[in-house]
């Protein structure tokens, strides 16, 4: 009951930096620096860990797979396959941020004002005696937004349908915006669907494809000429199938007692990615002259030149930073001393400033296999810390 007590009676005082939402960001670097008493920044792990890690891996898979669709539109579909109802929710956030250009989810639509999409679902259809008064009855609903689910019985039989009700209301004002493929050969179903809108004068009719879409497979489908421009994809998207789960860490890297000073921590591991870095950490991005990105250094705020250093995390990599170089420290302040300071953009504009940063990489790095690996190293006064720290605890 106590401990009860104590936590009825905290004041958050912290003070957190982080780096804003839409900034690419790279292995080993920190994204939240927390600096206050030792019980509130403990208190905070759970939760930041919760957030920063599945928000950063969905939207990290969605650029991929915004990417692999090379300008089409990509619809997120994933909330009936997502890891519950909040996690539907913020997956449809961090989707949208790293560049999917609407939700088929409307809670998530109205809480973040994420532009919504959707189609008839296979009940619809199943729901009327034959397909064309499914189709007849969803026009009706929705003259100027429907997309009509085309292969719930049979897809080229389907289309013919389609095209047969849409010319039957053609008089009344209704446009036909598209038709879905959720099974069978999607590339070839969709040339021949292609083909017959196109005969019959719906050029301009998009053709959706759905059904467990990750950003290889749209990309294979491309390479195959499909004539896909609307991707809805769900599963592996909301639950980054191929990666489930981002494994970003919160330790203590420094700690400062009353009337003393700072004091590096490290944790040790045989495994070089667990092996912590000491001191109040920053990452200072360095860039072209052009403003793209040239490498990205780690520092410790509290002991740094830049002088003339190399960025570094082996011995047998280095860069040098010349003095001319622009470069931006990339954890700004979020809170001080409990308050918030930072006015939190519209999610259009974190959006949009992902896709600026995406674009300020080279294609070699954008690849969705085998990039090139970006530059991240430890600037050189943290560099030898974190080597005497090892070898003091290796002693």
């Amino acid at each position: 009951m106590g401990f009860l007590d104590y936590l009825q009676g905290l004041k958050f005082t912290c003070d957190i930096d982080a780096v804003p939402e839409g900034t690419l960001i790279f292995p080993y670097e920190p994204l939240l620096r927390v600096k206050g008493p030792i019980v509130q920044a403990q208190i905070l792990e759970s939760v930041a860990l919760n957030i920063l890690n599945f928000q950063t891996l969905i939207a990290t898979k969605a650029s991929r797979i915004v990417a692999a669709a090379e300008g089409n539109t990509v619809v997120e579909f994933g909330m009936r396959r997502a890891q519950g109802i909040d996690g539907a929710i913020s997956a449809s956030r961090a989707a949208y941020i790293g560049g999917c250009h609407s939700t088929s989810h409307v809670l998530a639509g109205k809480l973040f004002n994420i532009p919504l999409q959707g189609t008839q679902a296979h009940s619809w259809i199943m729901a009327f005696e034959e397909e064309r008064s499914a189709f007849k009855a969803f026009a009706k609903a929705f003259p100027h937004h429907s997309v009509f689910l085309i292969d719930t019985y049979e897809a080229l039989q389907g289309i013919k349908n389609a095209i047969q009700v849409a010319d039957s209301l053609k008089k009344e004002g209704f446009h036909l915006l598209g038709v879905r493929l959720d099974s069978g050969d999607l590339a070839r179903l969709s040339i021949e669907v292609r083909e017959l809108l196109d005969q019959a004068g719906y050029v301009k009719t998009a053709i959706m494809a759905s059904n467990e879409l990750d950003e290889h497979l749209i990309q294979d489908l491309k390479k195959q000429k499909a004539t896909i421009t609307i991707w809805g994809v769900g599963t592996h998207l909301v639950t980054a199938k191929d990666q489930p789960a981002l494994d970003g860490v919160y330790k203590l890297t420094a700690i400062k007692k009353e009337g003393k000073p700072w004091e590096d921590k490290i944790k040790i591991s045989e495994q070089k990615e667990k092996t912590t870095l000491p001191g109040l950490l920053q990452v200072r991005r360095f860039l072209h002259h052009d403003g793209s990105f040239l490498m990205d250094a780690i520092y410790d705020e509290k002991q740094v030149s830049f002088q003339g250093t190399v960025s570094v995390f082996n011995e047998d990599e280095r860069r040098k930073i010349e003095k001319n170089y622009q470069y931006k420290d990339l954890l700004i302040p979020i809170f001080r001393k409990g308050k918030l300071v930072y006015t939190l953009p519209p999610l259009v504009k974190i959006r949009k400033k992902c896709q600026e940063d995406l674009a300020l990489l080279p294609s070699s790095m954008r690849r969705l296999l085998n990039p090139e690996l970006y530059f991240i190293g430890l600037e050189n006064d943290l560099f030898h810390k974190r080597l005497q720290l090892l070898q003091k605890r290796s002693k």
